[in-house]
């Protein structure tokens, strides 16, 4: 809704693109706000504004626009953390706001910071990493800050899931009346630009279903689109469950196991309360 002072505002521009016949008149007006100033008459009886106030409404609309585009930006933003997988607990997790507090943490943070260095080129090598280590260690927290900027890559996707679900979302589609097809349902783990894995060997699936994500996991190879793998098993128990073909694969490209050997944040904060 135009506010009145935005409809002076145009009656004045109106006026100045439309200059009556004759010499301009001019008069001291009144401005409540701002005292005396000299106005130019538009129209008999009619003259322009205060040019102060008309600076001051001008720059209230800019804010105004400004803060209404932030929100936008701000919701369209959160609806794409939302469609990419991302648990709304960790919509505010960034690598910027990563605690390091010993050298292990800083090595893994390190990590993060070259591999989104040039994120883009990243996206395209195919370069992958695993995120081994107890619960509450940061894994998640750093792999969401990892999938944040590639978010910021244009048209980039990034998809969030457990194993369990992804094994799952392809299940599902053995149900009879399912729309989509098992094929439909490995491609959209294929799709993404970077799929970030969590609970990887959460529970030890059957040799199908290892199967299963090895077929997913093999056409991301392919493609060149990198995997971030999440889990709070060793390094040698997610070999057996990945199996050796995967594991050979996440070391080309620069692909690295990431150790998170420190104690859990959140028993931290337990014992600090």
């Amino acid at each position: 809704m135009q506010t009145i002072e935005s409809l002076i505002r145009r009656a004045d521009d109106f006026a100045a693109r439309n200059p009556q016949a004759g010499e301009s008149v001019f008069a001291t007006r009144n401005c409540d706000k701002h005292g005396e100033y000299q106005a130019k008459q538009l129209i008999p009886g009619r003259f322009a504004m205060c040019p102060t106030c008309r600076t001051e409404s001008e720059e209230a609309e800019k804010r105004e626009r400004e803060a209404m585009y932030a929100r936008i930006a701000h919701s369209n933003h959160i609806a794409r953390l939302g469609r990419a997988g991302i648990p709304e607990r960790f919509h505010d997790r960034t690598l910027e706001n990563f605690e390091v507090e010993n050298e292990g943490q800083r090595k893994a943070l390190d990590f993060a910071l070259d591999y989104t260095a040039d994120i883009e080129k990243t996206l395209k090598s195919g370069r992958s990493a695993v995120f081994i280590g107890k619960p509450g260690t940061g894994k998640t927290h750093l792999a969401i800050g990892i999938g944040r900027k590639a978010m910021q890559v244009q048209k980039s996707d990034v998809l969030f899931i457990t194993v369990m679900r992804a094994i799952r979302s392809i299940k599902d589609t053995w149900a009879k009346g399912c729309e989509q097809s098992e094929s439909q349902a490995i491609e959209a783990l294929v799709a993404p630009d970077l799929l970030i894995l969590d609970e990887v060997g959460v529970q030890y699936g059957s040799d199908f279903e290892k199967n299963m994500l090895f077929d997913v996991l093999n056409d991301r190879y392919e493609k060149r689109r990198p995997t971030i793998f999440l889990s709070n098993l060793n390094k040698q128990e997610v070999a057996v469950y990945l199996g050796e073909r995967v594991m050979d694969r996440l070391r080309e490209d620069g692909g690295a196991v990431i150790p998170f050997t420190w104690d859990s944040y959140r028993n931290r904060n337990k014992e600090s309360k």
